[in-house]
């Protein structure tokens, strides 16, 4: 997806009191898209219970959200080139709350799988669509600090999916845990469809201006392949993100309830303690980037240490070390944002757009075989009498060790001195 464009300096601006109460309308879509990722954490149990669900098949529901999302990637910024923030939210959008209306009447593993899916698809622009209307109506200074301030408000999602969805379905059950969220998700698409309105110089093209086509983007991506830098960093980006993701919304809850015997609220608790600790991460890693070739040593040694502590949580088994090292894992997660300078870095200018389109949907499609991965390896455990947990987390440590070692051992990018 081509870099957002600056606006022409005879378009008509928004003012600051406009500009922040549409941004902040967006956000709203992408806080339900963190929400919707992290929820099986603590749906997964309930889940597992009244539709006899396997490992494997939590594993590969929970994949199915990050699958479409992921793939999804290339349309939606194509569409955002062509028709604009507010008609490709405005459009997409109705797919997620769909999507959870249908999950919260399913009787099958098919239903269930069917309503990930839309969701997925349905929350795909979500944190495209912000990006692209900081980058049209903020400063190029400010386009970092408004990205990252977003990015933590929208973590208020991911809080929602720890105790309070706990609460929720111990109240009640899983249906209304998805029934209020198309709730929080239709009150959302309709503060966008009333506050957003974009000057149309934001996204009309010059009359004689090539429209991109998705063949054309697709092209443009592959491209990318013929640089040597690329496959290392593609490989990396599959799984630094998704070790957090897959810890935090899938296996957790699960973890905590089956293995120590915890209630959905106290498994929901430490859930709230390691997003809480997340949020901080990426303002403290943003801070302390080193750049150049130190920041390469620190995004390979941080892997493996992510490594490590995954691991330990599966061999372990001791209720205080699970707690610590998932609510430590939290505030570890935010070294994925050194990747963001690496990137920037490895790039020309030109093809920085690409690079971060391509960087989004390893990420994502990264999540989703994790996911599924380590779902298979947690139902073909018993087989070898080795517990579940035991088999997922140390399939989640040998992703993220195989990451980093092909970031180590391909062609990377020269550091700039």
């Amino acid at each position: 997806m081509p870099s957002p464009p600056a606006l022409p300096p005879t378009a008509p601006l928004l003012t600051s009191r406009q500009a922040w109460a549409m941004l902040l309308a967006l956000a709203s879509a992408f806080t339900l898209s963190q929400a919707f990722r992290t929820l099986a954490a603590i749906m997964g149990p309930p889940l597992a219970t009244q539709l006899a669900l396997t490992p494997q098949q939590l594993g590969l529901w929970a994949a199915a959200f990050h699958f479409a999302f992921g793939v999804m990637q290339l349309a939606m910024g194509v569409s955002l080139d062509l028709y604009g923030v507010r008609r490709t939210i405005l459009l997409a959008f109705p797919m997620a709350i769909i999507g959870a209306l249908l999950s919260s009447q399913a009787s099958s593993y098919a239903g269930l799988m069917l309503g990930q899916m839309l969701i997925g698809t349905g929350c795909a622009p979500a944190f495209l669509v912000c990006t692209v209307f900081i980058g049209h109506h903020f400063s190029a200074q400010r386009f970092t600090s408004v990205s990252g301030l977003i990015m933590s408000l929208s973590s208020i999602g991911v809080l929602a999916t720890a105790t309070p969805l706990a609460w929720l379905i111990e109240a009640s059950s899983w249906r209304w845990g998805f029934g209020v969220l198309a709730g929080c998700a239709l009150l959302a698409w309709g503060a966008i469809w009333w506050l957003v309105r974009e000057p149309a110089a934001a996204t009309a093209e010059s009359p004689g201006a090539d429209r991109p086509s998705a063949l054309g983007a697709l092209r443009g991506l592959l491209g990318l392949f013929k640089l040597p830098q690329t496959l290392g960093l593609v490989a990396y980006a599959a799984v630094a993100y998704a070790g957090f993701i897959t810890l935090r919304g899938l296996w957790l809850g699960p973890l905590l309830v089956e293995r120590h015997g915890f209630s959905l609220i106290q498994s929901g608790n430490v859930a709230l303690a390691m997003t809480l600790a997340s949020m901080a991460s990426p303002a403290l890693f943003g801070r302390l980037d080193p750049g150049g070739a130190r920041r390469v040593r620190w995004l390979l040694g941080f892997a493996v240490l992510a490594a490590l502590m995954v691991g330990a949580v599966g061999l372990v088994r001791m209720v205080w070390v699970d707690v610590a090292l998932a609510i430590g894992y939290g505030l570890l997660s935010g070294y994925g944002v050194l990747q963001y300078g690496y990137v920037r870095d490895a790039y020309p200018q030109a093809m920085r757009g690409r690079a971060l389109s391509l960087f989004t949907m390893a990420m994502f499609l990264g999540i989703s075989l994790m996911q599924w991965a380590s779902g298979l390896a947690a139902s073909l455990a018993p087989r070898a009498d080795v517990e579940p947990f035991t088999a997922a987390l140390l399939t989640m440590s040998a992703l993220l060790l195989l990451g980093a070692l092909a970031f180590w051992k391909l062609p990377r990018a020269v550091a700039p001195a």
